[in-house]
């Protein structure tokens, strides 16, 4: 009899075992992130940590730069990791997203890249120029560009500005616009082509190598943040807040930093802060389209 009870408790806990088990498993949150590039170690260390918290990351990766907050709005993944404030800003002025940045992840410049020349002076008159088509980096480009002395915008233009904007050309360059994954793509069939850092690390260029890059630290870097972005009613969300402080993590720090040659600066700016200069970008895109 003895035997037959102390046979029916082991069963009891290994069953309880078997249970508890099962329920850890199952509370495990799942956590869907969209990105433009899931194939990096930062990622996959980021993962692995949060695989220890209990949060299983599932990364989606998406091919443009539209996709990822048309996904989010529509409540297909639950935050997005890939946008500077300056991109984030026209996406809801323009299609009136509930988007909010809950905490920052890098800040990367721009550079001017040639395969051709070793400096600008050396950019022929109608030389092709390959810049992105988004209006956040098209403007951080056009800006580099009037930086560089290639060309003039007009008076007063915003941080967005058009290649109707241009008020000089000296060298009658020929500006193409396209998305931003392509320029660095067509590098070698343009006279110069303006990259941001992140597809350039991706390309296995080194930013300290550009002809001209624009400084990720001044004051006016500031609307080039990247962020992780959430539906505005997810921003208290506590889980989707320990993923962005991994972000912050030393290891990780040093992973990015490897995986962009040392271009992208990973910078941790209040929530409150990125909100502050977001809002004020929205509101000069909604009285630019009035």
């Amino acid at each position: 009899m003895k035997k037959l009870k102390l046979a029916l408790l082991t069963v009891a806990i290994l069953f309880l075992a078997a249970c508890n088990s099962s329920q850890g498993k199952e509370a495990d949150e799942v956590v869907k992130i969209g990105v433009t590039s899931a194939d990096t170690p930062y990622w996959t260390l980021i993962k692995e940590k949060a695989e220890k918290q209990g949060i299983q990351l599932e990364l989606v990766e998406f091919s443009d730069y539209i996709q990822p907050n048309n996904a989010l709005a529509n409540e297909e993944i639950d935050m997005n990791s890939f946008q500077h404030l300056a991109f984030l800003g026209p996406a809801i002025a323009e299609n009136g997203y509930d988007l909010v940045p809950i905490a920052s992840t890098v800040i990367t410049p721009t550079g001017i890249y040639s395969e051709k020349y070793k400096d600008l002076s050396e950019v022929p008159s109608g030389g092709k120029v390959a810049i992105s088509d988004d209006p956040a980096n098209l403007g951080r480009g056009l800006l580099l560009l009037q930086k560089a002395g290639l060309i003039k915008l007009k008076e007063g233009v915003s941080i967005y500005p058009t290649p109707e904007d241009i008020v000089e050309n000296p060298k009658n360059l020929e500006i193409t616009t396209m998305v931003s994954q392509q320029t660095a793509r067509v590098l070698p069939d343009v006279d110069i082509s303006l990259i941001n850092n992140g597809i350039a690390g991706q390309a296995g260029l080194n930013f300290k190598d550009a002809l001209l890059y624009d400084d990720p630290e001044s004051e006016e870097a500031r609307p080039y943040i990247n962020v992780f972005a959430v539906r505005a009613e997810d921003k208290d969300n506590e889980t989707y807040k320990k993923i962005a402080e991994l972000y912050q993590e030393p290891d990780v720090k040093e992973a990015v930093k490897e995986d962009s040659n040392g271009g992208n600066i990973v910078v941790d700016i209040a929530a409150e802060k990125l909100q502050e200069t977001l809002d004020e970008l929205v509101e000069h895109v909604k009285k630019s389209n009035q």
